[in-house]
């Protein structure tokens, strides 16, 4: 999907990129977890890179920096506050530890700069959000609506603003080459593990170039939102590994007493009340990218990994199942336009795929918790996903959307589990269906206007929503079969 509303970062280009889209507008922020423990890559990995900060009295302090394996670092400002000289020379240590452990070297000048809450709050809004239309969030909500996942008046970007405000630690936008990180009471073990985490990310764009060469341009992941989720979970979770190595090789225990001190009073009130689809979303590129990740590590230690620079994954299933990276690639689906057929008062407003990860999450964690699949019933689902498209259009009327959803499945078995799963899965949501059949489902009336589900002899699986039967008629007309 969009992954507009997925954000992190490209507004956000949601990843996916939200769906969440997020990965054009910043670069890659560390986001806050829900709940850390501190623990050794020996042991078992977890996404401790999206540490959370607290408040610091002065900034914003933004200080440039040269190749951090050389030379001394200076407490030169842009904003008129120094960075502390103790704070920039515990940054260069932290920079030579991390470029030792990873194996990559930086190129080039970096800025350094920290941030209060206060004025990274005001970054989110003037920066990574400002483009962020009400165009932009009207259409995040009929889409994300039409599928389940949010009601239809839904205030995503207050969300957005509210939840990137408590959630970013730190990030690096490789637009500006620029490393931000949250502070405290001072750079203590949460803002140093931070660090850790954000420098990989400079030694990724210096080595990779994060935009250009890894093609996470907003325009590129407006068009193919799995290939972003699926490149920006390899980002993550070769940061998280690194910022995982640091912890264990370079941290001191008053650090690791620090962070366990920090999550054990830690509260992210917002990021508890969102919508769960959202929470899990969030969550993907740090727990299922490390998790990726660490499977090639512990096969063939950094040059596995950096060979998957070299041959990127290219979509969230490849992340779930690294035993399909790289073979199992997303089988193409084409859905013609619909556009002349609806007619003139029709726009198209989204056309992506959907994925193995959605598809797990429209059916496990739909706005309403009446049409919610139990969560191994939905991962059972989703797996042996092969490929789809989806077309979203706005008609006429204020709330008149159009959704044509056509998916493909690796073997006929895969199309059969999926089909029963969405079968039960529509039936809670929409009720009794007006015309039933073995392989096809209809609504003539629904909250969300009238609906059909089929199974096609090929074993694809076709989902459309339109206002009225007629018009549902008219868009499966269009499609070759």
């Amino acid at each position: 999907m969009s992954k507009r509303v997925l954000i992190s970062i490209v507004v956000l280009v949601i990843a996916a990129c939200l769906v969440l889209s997020v990965l054009a507008v910043v670069g890659v922020l560390s986001l806050v977890p829900v709940s850390s423990t501190v623990s050794t890559v020996e042991t078992q990995a977890t996404p401790n890179g999206q540490t959370p900060t607290g408040q610091i009295p002065a900034g914003p302090a933004s200080t440039p920096v040269g190749q951090p394996s050389t030379g001394t670092p200076q407490a030169s400002s842009e904003a008129g506050v120094e960075i502390p000289a103790d704070v920039l020379n515990e940054m260069h240590s932290i920079e030579k530890q991390v470029e030792a452990n990873r194996g990559l070297s930086l190129s080039g000048e970096i800025t350094r700069t920290l941030l209060t809450p206060d004025q990274l709050r005001q970054r989110v809004i003037d920066e990574f959000l400002k483009d962020y239309t009400p165009e932009d969030m009207a259409v995040d909500q009929k889409v994300m609506n039409v599928f389940g996942l949010l009601p239809r008046d839904f205030d995503i970007k207050t969300l957005y603003t509210n939840l990137y405000s408590e959630q970013i630690a730190g990030y690096y936008d490789d637009k500006t080459n620029e490393m931000v990180v949250v502070q405290g009471q001072g750079f203590n073990g949460p803002e140093r593990e931070t660090y850790a985490h954000e420098f990989t990310h400079a030694l990724q764009d210096s080595a990779y170039d994060l935009t250009n060469g890894l093609k996470t341009d907003e325009e590129t992941c407006r068009k193919d939102s799995e290939y972003c989720a699926a490149v920006q979970s390899l980002i993550e979770g070769d940061a998280t590994l690194s910022e995982q190595l640091w912890l264990y090789n370079d941290a001191t225990q008053k650090d690791r007493d620090q962070i366990d001190e920090y999550y054990r009073n830690y509260k992210s009130p917002v990021y508890d009340s969102a919508p769960d689809f959202l929470k899990e979303d969030f969550l993907f590129p740090y727990d299922k990218g490390v998790n990726f990740v660490l499977g090639f590590y512990q096969q063939g230690g950094y040059p596995a990994v950096d060979k998957l620079y070299k041959n990127l994954p290219v979509s969230t299933e490849q992340i779930m199942h690294p035993e399909r990276y790289p073979n199992d690639a997303p089988l193409k689906v084409d859905l013609p336009d619909f556009s002349a057929a609806l007619g003139a008062d029709w726009k198209e407003i989204e056309r992506n795929n959907v994925g193995e990860w959605y598809t797990y999450l429209i059916l496990a964690y739909g706005n309403a918790e009446s049409y919610r699949l139990n969560q191994d019933q939905a991962s059972k689902a989703a797996e042996g996903w092969g490929g789809d498209t989806y077309a979203v259009y706005s008609g006429p009327k204020d709330g008149d959307v159009a959704l044509v959803y056509l998916s493909k499945w690796d073997t006929d078995a895969d199309s059969q589990e999926f089909w029963q799963a969405f079968q039960e899965y529509a039936k809670d949501r929409w009720g009794k269906p007006s015309q039933s059949g073995s392989d096809r489902l209809e609504w003539s009336s629904t909250d969300t206007g009238a609906v059909l589900v089929e199974r096609e002899a090929n074993g694809q699986v076709l989902w459309v929503v339109a206002p009225d039967a007629q018009t549902i008629d008219t868009l499966v007309g269009q499609i070759p079969q």
